[in-house]
């Protein structure tokens, strides 16, 4: 079988950021990469779980919703994907840093988690959600499409 493209990233050479993983016609894969791979911290599966409701919240309320596809955590936990449809590397950009800052500022219930809509309602940690992404609101201040552009 072939690697997909995720696998020919050389993970040693990453560091947090937002990245260009891939663009499938109209639609751009971004790996958003919130700790060092390997490095021995990563998201809480319940951390995880949090982010993954509010900034897929708030990207399919901003304005942008119509070119977001998927917003999710990486397998590996040192990250998100976001996938967009026919929205330039700029745009993109401003969409996940307005996500992350809204998540780093979130107060209140969190969307989506009660028992009737979600399949795991109980598995929530604002706290650890809100920390990473006000890391991520430093790490993404001035981010720039130059910047996209894994190490090789």
């Amino acid at each position: 079988m072939e690697r997909i493209a995720s696998f020919c990233v050389n993970h040693d050479l990453l560091e947090p950021g937002m990245y260009t993983s891939r663009a499938d016609g109209d639609i751009t894969t971004y790996d958003v990469r919130m700790f060092v791979p390997n490095a021995g911290e990563y998201l809480s599966p319940a951390g995880a779980h949090t982010l993954e409701h509010l900034l897929a919240t708030k990207a399919r309320n901003s304005g942008y919703a119509g070119h977001v596809i998927y917003v999710g955590p990486m397998g590996c936990l040192t990250g998100f994907y976001f996938l967009v449809r026919d929205l330039s590397p700029e745009a993109s950009i401003a969409l996940v840093q307005e996500c992350m800052a809204f998540a780093a500022a979130f107060e209140g219930d969190i969307p989506g988690a009660s028992r009737a809509e979600c399949g795991n309602y109980v598995m929530n940690d604002l706290v650890a959600a809100k920390k990473v992404a006000a890391r991520m609101c430093k790490v993404l201040k001035g981010w720039t499409p130059e910047k996209m552009v894994y190490r090789t």
